[in-house]
């Protein structure tokens, strides 16, 4: 193995296991509301990011960032959709979590690579290999199967999936690294926060008792939601990008493995032939696309 892969492994495998026990912190907060608990996420995403950019004295390459984006009508639309959409997702994930759907919030980002395919297939004119078909038909099935089944849409899941995918859609209109990325979007949406927050008359100052562990948790929030970014942002350019396609599956499967064994959510029959049409449809396309990689891919040094 490449000596530079190897923190690049560490590094990716620690973001995704982050955001797999990401569950667990919500449910120590979850007496907050999930909104409130968003707005306190970006609000100490901004604080903590802004914070890193000064120690590391990027200031100045940031705010050339900004200017060069306001200069840009497509770029700063982009971003501002792109701020509004991971907002959606999450508050839907912190909503998942806390209302006992952490099996659900799995399965939506189980079916997130291949909802992000649609997506490109959609807005980019993307085409899909006959193993994307494939991929998507099993999903899709495993999808109906569970509506049909329970007699609801997991719309839980759906949004999840359907968020984060256009996220990275919308990301595509404004090249950023990381570092930079998350702090021009939690910027935007900050002000909607602060408003929301003192409508509520819980600013960040005040929306738990000081001295409280549940204090601490509500300000550690930004930290929470900035380190697993900045691990991949670090360890992702140092490995290929089909390794990276593997290493996705750890947040779902730990989600989904918190969910049952922790949280005793039901992981009935239902659940067992859905999850496994998708898993199916996963493992096709990750195949797939990691042959694709290998013979593409230039070599990682």
């Amino acid at each position: 193995m490449e000596n530079d892969q190897k923190p690049g492994i560490i590094y990716t495998a620690g973001a995704y296991i982050l955001w797999g026990i990401l569950p667990i912190y919500w449910k120590w907060i979850q007496d907050i509301s999930a909104f409130e608990i968003l707005a306190h996420r970006i609000v100490w995403s901004f604080v903590f990011m802004s914070l890193i950019i000064v120690v590391l004295q990027k200031q100045h390459p940031f705010l050339k960032e900004c200017r060069r984006i306001l200069k840009n009508k497509r770029q700063m639309i982009g971003i501002t959709l792109a701020s509004v959409t991971i907002s959606i997702n999450w508050v839907t994930y912190i909503l998942a979590v806390n209302t006992d759907h952490v099996v659900e919030a799995s399965l939506g980002y189980y079916i997130n690579p291949l909802v992000s395919i649609l997506l490109g297939m959609i807005f980019l004119q993307e085409r899909f290999s006959k193993a994307q078909w494939l991929a998507f038909a099993l999903a899709g099935t495993g999808v109906l199967y569970m509506t049909l089944k329970f007699g609801s849409v997991p719309w839980l899941a759906l949004l999840l999936a359907f968020s984060f995918g256009t996220y990275g859609l919308l990301k595509k209109l404004v090249p950023l690294n990381a570092m930079f990325g998350l702090t021009i979007e939690t910027l935007i949406v900050t002000p909607a926060a602060l408003f929301f927050l003192v409508q509520q008359q819980s600013g960040p100052w005040a929306s738990v008792n000081w001295g409280s562990v549940t204090t601490i948790l509500v300000f550690g929030a930004g930290v929470v939601t900035a380190v697993p970014l900045l691990l991949f942002s670090a360890g992702a350019k140092r490995i290929p990008l089909s390794m990276v396609g593997f290493l996705q599956y750890f947040a779902p499967t730990i989600m989904l493995v918190i969910g049952v064994f922790l949280y005793d959510e039901p992981f009935t029959s239902v659940h067992a032939v859905a999850f496994t049409f998708i898993w199916s449809g996963l493992a096709v396309y990750t195949m797939a696309r990691m042959k694709r990689m290998k013979k593409y891919e230039p070599k990682v040094r």
